[in-house]
């Protein structure tokens, strides 16, 4: 049974940063793309940036510059360091894995998510 279980979330100050990671089990990643999405209640939930096997990352351009994808395929774990934080990042944030690279389709597999509330 394939996992994916997103850890690191919390509340913090605007401007300040956190660090997620994703640890996943049951399969190996490490020849495909994952990604972090985000939701917040009522709206429709984001790709926020994604990462293939090589290491190819994009960003949706609200985070670009302050969010950094990466991953660790010896660990089957991926992490997403967030910096400059805003009021308008908090949502959950949900881990994603991809059966090949392509990122820009809709993610197989998924994380429950955790919290992340910024105040401001």
């Amino acid at each position: 049974q394939v996992q994916l279980v997103e850890s690191g979330g919390g509340l913090v100050q605007a401007g300040g940063s956190l660090r997620l990671s994703c640890e996943a089990s049951g399969r190996s990643f490490s020849n495909s793309a994952m990604a972090w999405y985000r939701q917040v209640p009522g709206k429709q939930r984001e790709l926020v940036a994604a990462i293939t096997s090589d290491g190819s990352t994009n960003y949706a351009a609200s985070v670009k510059g302050r969010f950094t994808i990466s991953r660790d395929n010896a660990k089957n774990t991926m992490y997403l360091k967030m910096s400059s934080l805003k009021p308008e990042d908090t949502a959950v944030y949900s881990c994603a894995g991809h059966y090949n690279n392509d990122y820009y389709r809709s993610p197989y597999y998924w994380g429950r998510g955790t919290q992340v509330t910024v105040s401001s």
